[in-house]
């Protein structure tokens, strides 16, 4: 079982390392949007970002599937039943401010990067958390803590940036199936 736990780590590993890769890359097309050469180079771009992000959520379901998937959205396929877990809300926040992001206007462009990057942030903390710090530290002799308590603060820091999406993008739909749900989600 620990050589089937290191290949799912492993692959963990390098999903997280396409997401952290992917949203440093988000962060920067934001803060550099209005440097396209023209409203189609924009498109081309934030086209690319979108879909990125889109399967790294669904491949990211492979190793953090939803919370509770009797408690919601029980009408939806079985990967989708649930609350998405707080390392998979980061890619889909990100999501849902690349696809709000205009080539001018809106939100100042460092404004949008410094989200995008608290969200990578959660994202890198969610996936150190999954590869069990612990068991590792056993293994390379350290050891690091990693209680119920920084669990509690990661959704607490989800439902922070959530708040703060909705408060920066009052129109941005959350918790759709893209595009079959018109009704903005709101804090609570």
């Amino acid at each position: 079982t620990e050589r089937l736990r290191q290949s799912i780590d492993a692959a963990s590993l390098d999903w997280g390392a396409a997401a952290i890769d992917t949203m440093a890359r988000c962060a920067t097309f934001v803060r550099t949007r209005h440097m396209h050469a023209n409203e189609a180079a924009f498109m081309a771009a934030k086209t690319n970002m979108l879909i990125l992000l889109s399967t790294l959520v669904d491949r990211g379901r492979m190793f953090f599937p939803n919370i509770d998937p009797d408690g919601k959205g029980v009408e939806k396929e079985g990967a989708y039943r649930g609350s998405r877990p707080p390392i998979l809300d980061a890619l889909m926040f990100t999501y849902r401010e690349i696809e709000a992001t205009n080539r001018e206007g809106g939100p100042p462009s460092e404004e949008c990067g410094e989200f995008i990057d608290e969200c990578r942030r959660l994202l890198v903390s969610e996936l150190q958390a999954h590869l069990d710090p612990r068991r590792l530290d056993e293994i390379v002799e350290r050891y690091d803590d990693r209680s119920k308590e920084n669990r509690a603060k990661a959704k607490e820091q989800t439902s922070v940036l959530r708040g703060k999406l909705l408060t920066r993008r009052p129109n941005v739909v959350l918790d759709r199936g893209f595009a079959s749900n018109t009704t903005p989600e709101r804090p609570q």
